[in-house]
């Protein structure tokens, strides 16, 4: 696993927020996870016993320089990784996290999509993973089909009227990490 080149990264944009109320497999719930933000230059790295009680999720390099530390609160110990940071970041050790954030700093940035692929795929992740940050809801049932199960959307629109996106197409053609076979497997010939 490649080690975290800086812990006081500089963000690929705005950082996430973390919204009271998210879409966790295509219901609205409460948010019960606490986000915490990239350092700045001038912040001092916090230790394990500074680190506030309760589930956090904490940027990747966070995590990579205090995971051994962190061990004995496996199960409220969530990352995020930015979206120009890679899921080989995380790799075999997501089997340790209970959740998996990826942020998009914009709904052009793709490489959100791949990191989540990814993560399903090779990794074999089975935890939550949440999108966050600049997605459109027309991207919603592409998230899906990549592996996500999870939405903290940051645009104005109700949560409830989101959830009919999920599922705006109801067949695919290709294979992805929500249907492992494309259709031509799946049908009948006839």
């Amino acid at each position: 696993m490649p080690s975290p080149v800086n812990s006081h990264k500089t963000p690929a944009g705005p950082q996430p927020q973390n919204p009271a109320e998210l879409i966790v497999d295509g219901a609205v719930v409460a948010n019960d996870w606490h986000l915490l933000q990239l350092l700045g230059e001038d912040e001092p790295l916090p230790t394990v016993a500074a680190l506030p009680a309760g589930k956090l999720i904490l940027p990747v390099s966070l995590w990579l320089l205090l995971r051994q530390e962190l061990l004995s609160r496996q199960q409220e110990i969530g990352v995020w990784l930015d979206s120009d940071e890679s899921a080989e970041l995380i790799g075999d050790h997501g089997a340790e996290l209970p959740l998996i954030a990826i942020h998009f700093c914009s709904f052009a940035d793709g490489r959100g999509f791949t990191s989540a692929s990814i993560l399903r795929q090779r990794y074999g992740y089975q935890g939550e993973l949440r999108a966050t940050g600049r997605f459109m809801q027309d991207q919603l049932t592409y998230l899906r089909r990549c592996g996500f199960n999870a939405f903290a959307f940051e645009g104005g629109a109700p949560l409830d009227s989101l959830l009919d996106s999920l599922q705006d197409f109801s067949e695919s053609y290709q294979a992805a990490s929500d249907q492992p076979l494309p259709v031509f497997r799946r049908r009948p010939l006839c």
